[in-house]
């Protein structure tokens, strides 16, 4: 089958794209999936690159977010007929051991994928495949950091700092379907402006001026007597942007993160955690049941995943390198 395969971690140089990759075969309580898409994401970048702590077995097939139909039923397997239309949680969730496809086991950049059948989440109707592959990493995270945890609420102000990709994105929709008012922080006026159509209430180019500032102007500085400042921000960038996330929340804010994409060694100043009663709730990952949730709000028409683009399976470099330049706004999606 055609596959592409990160042979060696470094530059995108080591995505080879085969077309005599062999074909999985399920084992006993296995499906193979045959893939409709795939979503690119930047854990697959990291993937690639090399996490410190993290040994990955390679050369591996990346692509963790998969949704597709059933080409084969393993030994055993029950509930599942040939041709279902799934979308694949890819955490391995059986207690004994630990991963992802696209990370442990061959994920979707591929042709097929075999399964654990445990691991499928039918897709119903009035969903696309497109639509489903884009959901757990992006929208599946985002869902468990702004509603799970976060308990992000009508009339609340939050402040999103990297708004415009796939994450971002997410929390932008889920934000305003909550009934929140937005404001997304992004590196240019073109995001901004799909930012803003997507329903954010403000935008923040960060690259002209200082998020902080921003915040101040529209809704004043934190007080300790109350008002001013933001009810939320969503900061999985980390870095030097932590400081300042502290200084735009009110008292009794709370500041979300599932990340830190700018670095983990963060300056936290204790006397605004204190004195302004701050939470620092971390967030990891999603659930089966916040991905189903996500596709019954597809099918209701209360949500549309954000597609960038498309690209075929031989063009998965670009895929990446767009993630990298960030020059897109929300989802690149690959289709085997």
């Amino acid at each position: 089958m055609r596959a592409v395969l990160t042979v060696a971690h470094g530059d995108r140089s080591q995505l080879v794209y085969r077309t005599d990759y062999p074909d999985p075969v399920a084992g006993p309580g296995d499906v193979i999936v045959r893939v409709a898409a795939t979503a690119v994401n930047f854990h697959d970048i990291f993937t690639r690159r090399g996490m410190p702590g993290i040994k990955i077995p390679l050369p591996v097939v990346v692509g963790s977010d998969i949704a597709g139909t059933i080409a084969t039923l393993g030994e055993g397997v029950a509930g599942w007929s040939v041709g279902d239309r799934v979308l694949v949680d890819p955490v391995v969730r059986d207690g004994t051991h630990f991963g992802m496809l696209g990370e442990v086991a061959d994920g979707g950049r591929a042709e097929f994928c075999r399964v654990p059948a445990n691991q499928l989440i039918r897709v119903p109707e009035g969903v696309s495949l497109e639509d489903a592959a884009s959901l757990p990493l992006a929208y599946g995270t985002a869902h468990r950091m702004m509603i799970t945890r976060g308990r992000v609420a009508a009339g609340e102000k939050v402040l999103i700092l990297g708004a415009s990709g796939g994450v971002g994105v997410a929390c932008v929709q889920l934000a305003k379907l909550l009934g929140a008012e937005v404001v997304a922080c992004a590196s240019s006026a073109g995001k901004l402006e799909r930012l803003i159509a997507l329903g954010a209430d403000h935008g923040i180019n960060y690259a002209e001026v200082k998020f902080l500032d921003a915040v101040r102007s529209l809704f004043g500085k934190p007080r300790i007597t109350g008002g001013g400042g933001v009810d939320v921000v969503v900061n999985f960038t980390g870095g030097d942007t932590w400081l300042d996330t502290q200084k735009c929340v009110r008292v009794g804010g709370r500041i979300l993160t599932c990340g830190a994409t700018a670095g983990f060694n963060l300056t936290t100043d204790a006397r605004y955690l204190w004195t302004y009663e701050q939470e620092m709730i971390g967030s990891n990952g999603w659930t089966p049941e916040g991905l189903a949730e996500l596709m019954n709000l597809i099918a209701a028409g209360r949500l549309a995943p954000v597609i960038d683009q498309v690209l075929p399976l031989e063009d998965t470099a670009e895929g990446e390198r767009l993630l990298e330049d960030r020059e897109v706004v929300g989802k690149v999606l690959i289709r085997p």
